[in-house]
């Protein structure tokens, strides 16, 4: 597998010349100033994949180009959107970008934790979603309309008691949590905003969110396609629903609906072992044999379930990444014997791109302040062991 690293442009705290020394060759990066439903500038384009190559790293993956409200619930200037996304990918191919473009179909929240920085046995954080603690935001914070049916009596009771508890300050710093947007979504949402979007998703479920994906890459799997461009979409994270809106891209099963109502090899998948590993029916080695060859990019992470009772929604955080529920060993086995698969075929894109994704905040990190999740210790760590296990196999 081809070892890279997501990088958030210039303002992130670690340097390209840091990322050099992890070992890692790729970038995974995005121009995430450019807001959804514009169209990526191809001088942008070439500016950023100038800057990294001359650090001799090459930009393999684009992370994300962000698919708009508008798209995903077909509302008032959805089609422009869609006519800008496919023109993004036009100027992605003019400049000579990356060939894999990972993206997601979440409603309204990108991946979801309700705690950033939670401290972790021997020392470092890491980041967890706590069930009742999103019941609170839900439930007492945002004040969504029916909210407390969406929860079974024992999370009710526990998020109120929790509630006694907290002043203005914790519903401030976990609304704050909830609603941070992170790189490839938005930068934050206020609550009146997040209950205006909530507005707009009146009346669909998860047979028309799926519907509106499958509209969507109807229109734009044909153009990467032509471009030689390949689309990976990320799974929901957490994978179950959040704020009582359909998520479709949480299992196995969703994946296989979608890649094969659009047959195209430019609509593929993105592997994020953690978002996927969260539910205890995932097998990551049975999701690899089962769409291998539409598996662009991997996302390598890890997490544990929390109080697991056979629940889909679940308490979680980040572990290792060799630790967790996620067998990774036989995950990355299972993703060596793909890409030999695609070598004995004579694919191009035998060597799938993958990235150590999350980590925990160790050492210096703690003091650094970066994107949370995204550490350059923790992240380091987690290559090495990735790659020891790499090497292993090989």
């Amino acid at each position: 597998m081809r070892q890279t690293w997501r990088w958030f442009g210039p303002p992130d705290p670690i340097t390209l010349p840091q990322v050099r020394q992890t070992g890692a060759v790729g970038i995974v990066s995005a121009l995430h100033h450019v807001p959804p439903g514009m169209v990526w500038p191809v001088d942008e384009i070439a500016a950023r994949k100038a800057m990294i190559e001359a650090e001799g790293l090459t930009w393999d993956v684009v992370e994300s180009l962000p698919v708009s409200e508008a798209i995903k619930t077909r509302g008032v200037g959805f089609a422009e959107h869609i006519a800008a996304w496919k023109d993004s990918l036009a100027t992605l191919a003019q400049a000579g970008g990356p060939r894999v473009i990972c993206y997601n179909f979440m409603p309204i929240l990108d991946w979801t934790r309700t705690d950033l920085r939670a401290p972790v046995p021997g020392g470092g954080t890491a980041m967890r979603f706590d069930l009742i603690d999103f019941a609170v935001f839900d439930i007492h914070i945002l004040g969504r309309e029916g909210a407390a049916a969406d929860y079974d009596v024992t999370t009710r009771t526990h998020a109120k008691a929790r509630t006694k508890g907290m002043d203005q300050t914790a519903c401030e710093a976990l609304a704050a949590n909830i609603t941070a947007g992170l790189p490839g979504a938005n930068d934050s949402w206020t609550l009146d905003e997040v209950r205006a979007l909530l507005a707009t998703y009146d009346g669909i479920d998860a047979e028309t969110l799926r519907a509106n994906l499958i509209a969507f890459l109807e229109e734009v799997a044909p153009v990467a396609e032509g471009l030689g461009l390949r689309l990976c979409c990320h799974p929901d994270d957490p994978p179950f629903p959040l704020l009582g809106l359909p998520r479709v891209m949480s299992d196995l099963a969703d994946y296989q609906a979608v890649l094969q109502a659009v047959d195209s090899p430019a609509n593929g998948a993105t592997l994020c072992t953690g978002s996927l590993g969260v539910r205890a029916d995932f097998d990551p080695v049975a999701f690899v044999e089962a769409l291998g060859d539409r598996i662009h990019f991997a996302h390598l992470r890890n997490t544990r379930r929390e109080r697991d009772n056979g629940a889909v929604r679940v308490s979680f955080s980040e572990a290792a990444h060799l630790d967790g529920d996620t067998d990774m060993v036989a995950t990355i086995r299972a993703l060596m014997a793909e890409e030999a698969r695609r070598r004995e075929a004579g694919r191009g894109d035998h060597d799938i791109p993958m990235r150590p994704d999350h980590g925990h905040d160790l050492l210096d990190d703690l003091g650094r302040e970066g994107q949370p999740g995204y550490p350059l210790i923790g992240r380091l760590r987690g290559l090495a062991e990735l790659r020891g296990v790499m090497a292993a196999l090989r």
